[in-house]
């Protein structure tokens, strides 16, 4: 059996940028992002012993939303200048680390991960694919055969690595994969800008896709909807809801036939890399970890 780790880059590069505070070369350029990169993916690495690694990051851009919700994002504030100054040496990092890497201008990462994920595990069928991020939004691509890797929570990281299934998205949200992009287009989505139904958090929108099975469900069955507040608001809400599930759920059409790009190691771009950044540590666990001492 095949398996793959499909990497959410930004969100992994951000977890990496703000895990480790205040660490430069001595001229001053920041190195924390590429440290806690570094040490994350061979942490991966070890601990899943994947057959191939892809890491995807967004070039900028999601035409398709952005036509779709103008506003989709706008409330992102800037990005600090410190990790993007280290970006570049991230995906520098990431080849020379043996990982293959996808980006696509204009359409968003996550829709090109879901898609590759998708296909994988159709021409594949002994296929295994894990998906590597804290972005819930993936939990409508799990399937048997396509898992959720959720990195530790920031506020209780002594929960460690999750790995979901159906049954265990299921269990954390409250309901299977399927019904997760009605769940997120109810509740909305803050971080992205997309509002849902005002008032309704998670435990109503579980509670109403449990009794009515989907949005469609929700809004003919109005009438009757508790808590009552929500009847007459309901029916004026269907065209919200029909963009959101256009702009959460997932496009899996983008690159349709292009090969999976695996990478390939190359240990002495790598050496050189953690040379020029001065990752003393980093450095030498790349001859041993390699095997290629006896080459430096």
């Amino acid at each position: 059996m095949a398996k793959y780790l499909l990497i959410d880059g930004f969100n992994m590069a951000f977890r990496a940028f703000y895990a480790v505070k205040e660490l430069r070369r001595s001229d001053g350029f920041p190195t924390n992002a590429l440290y806690g990169w570094v040490r994350s993916m061979w942490k991966l690495l070890d601990d899943q012993k994947a057959d191939h690694v892809t890491v995807f990051f967004d070039l900028g851009g999601a035409q398709e939303k952005l036509v779709l919700l103008p506003e989709y994002k706008a409330n992102r504030g800037e990005t600090p200048e410190e990790f993007e100054q280290q970006i570049p040496i991230i995906k520098q990092l990431t080849r020379a680390m043996g990982f293959g890497l996808v980006e696509l201008d204009g359409v968003e990462s996550d829709d090109l991960l879901a898609a590759y994920a998708t296909r994988l595990v159709a021409k594949e069928p002994d296929a295994l694919v894990q998906i590597v991020s804290a972005d819930k939004d993936f939990a409508q691509s799990v399937t048997e055969r396509i898992h959720l890797l959720l990195p530790p929570p920031t506020a209780n990281p002594r929960l460690g690595w999750r790995e979901l299934d159906p049954a265990g998205v299921e269990e954390k949200w409250g309901l299977p994969p399927e019904k997760m992009v009605d769940y997120l287009s109810l509740i909305g989505d803050t971080s992205d800008n997309i509002p849902g139904v005002p008032g309704c958090g998670p435990k109503t929108a579980v509670k109403w896709l449990t009794e009515y099975g989907d949005i469609d469900g929700v809004l003919a069955n109005a009438a009757e909807i508790k808590p009552p507040r929500f009847r007459e608001l309901l029916p004026t809400l269907k065209d919200r809801m029909d963009l959101n599930r256009k702009i959460i759920g997932f496009n899996l059409t983008h690159h349709d036939g292009e090969e999976l790009d695996t990478g390939s190691l190359d240990v002495e771009a790598l050496c050189k890399i953690l040379e020029e950044m001065e990752m003393k540590s980093h450095h030498a666990e790349a001859l041993k970890r390699y095997s290629q001492g006896e080459l430096f």
